[in-house]
This record gives structure tokens, C-alpha cells and sequence, in this order.
């Protein structure tokens, strides 16, 4: 770490720790991923409530996409494209297993992309497919924090809701 990657490391940092930190909020994404058995994880406890798996899964396609932003300077996915939201019967196929290890190595990758970079890359520009603009990579970076923090308090609904029901 230099002087000059202070707000990266930070970020990289923010990012680590919503997965497997202690967080004031509560649970990380590993202490909440490791309350329930591999079948819970395809289960949507409501109909209209996503299963934990499509959140992981979709997590995992922002990430990849935010990657890709930082490697090539514009992304290629939209909200509507299919792959945001895979159904339970793709997602099982893969099985819960690949689909957490695509998430982990995910993140290890944008952290091995990130660690080195100076702050100002944050200021540099990319094109955002899904924005339709030009814009910082610092709002990617903290837009994906904020997206992974949003979804895990809709995890943590999911838990207690399949806990609840005895699903």
C-alpha cells in the first residue's frame, strides 16, 4: 500500500469485509451464506422473493461486469439481459457448490485487479451499457458495494424466512 491507493485500499478493503469482515451492521456474507444447507439455497421463501442462489448469482454478474468495465473501459450487460437473473432450475444444474465458488473467485479477481491501482484511476472514466454514459470508476466500485450490501439484507430476510417456515 502507497499514499497513493489509500481510497483504493479502502474500497478493496469495504469490499473484503462485506463477505468475511466484521461488519457493524451485523452478519457477513459468509456467516449468512453458512446458515442454510445447500437445497435452501435454491428456495424462494415467497413466490416473488428470489432464491439465495439467483442473489449470489447475480451478484457474482455486476461483479464480473464491473471487471470487465476496468479491464476494457465499458461493459457489455444490461439490467434486462438474461443473465442477471438465471432461474434456480439453471442455477441448479450448476450446482450451489460452483455457484459460490463463481462468487468467491469473483471477487478475488476484482481485488487482484484493484490492489495495485492508484486513486486516481478512480477518477478515470468508463462507459456504463446499462447508465448509457460516461462515468467514474469510482461510482462502479462504490455502486458494487452498495449493491452487495443491499443484497445482503435481503438475504438476512431470506434466512429468517426459510428458518421460519421450516423450508
Amino acid at each position: 500500500m502507497t499514499s497513493n491507493n489509500l481510497l483504493i485500499q479502502y474500497i478493496v478493503h469495504q469490499l473484503q469485509t462485506v463477505q468475511n469482515g466484521q461488519l457493524w451492521v451485523g452478519a457477513n456474507y459468509t456467516l449468512k451464506l453458512n446458515q442454510l444447507h445447500e437445497q435452501q439455497m435454491f428456495t424462494r421463501p415467497l413466490p416473488d422473493l428470489h432464491s439465495v442462489a439467483e442473489i449470489i448469482s447475480h451478484l457474482t454478474l455486476w461483479r464480473n461486469e464491473t471487471i470487465l468495465k476496468i479491464e476494457t473501459g465499458q461493459g457489455s450487460k444490461t439490467d434486462d439481459c438474461p443473465e442477471n437473473w438465471l432461474p434456480n432450475e439453471v442455477l441448479e444444474k450448476l450446482g450451489w457448490k460452483q455457484v459460490r465458488v463463481n462468487y468467491e473467485e469473483s471477487l478475488v479477481e476484482m481485488v487482484d485487479l484493484l490492489k495495485d491501482k492508484q486513486d486516481d484511476f478512480l477518477q478515470q472514466m468508463y462507459y456504463d451499457t446499462d447508465f448509457k454514459g460516461d462515468y467514474p470508476y469510482a461510482f462502479a466500485l462504490n455502486g458494487m458495494l452498495h449493491h452487495d450490501l443491499y443484497h445482503l439484507g435481503q438475504i438476512g430476510i431470506i434466512v429468517k424466512l426459510l428458518n421460519k417456515k421450516g423450508l
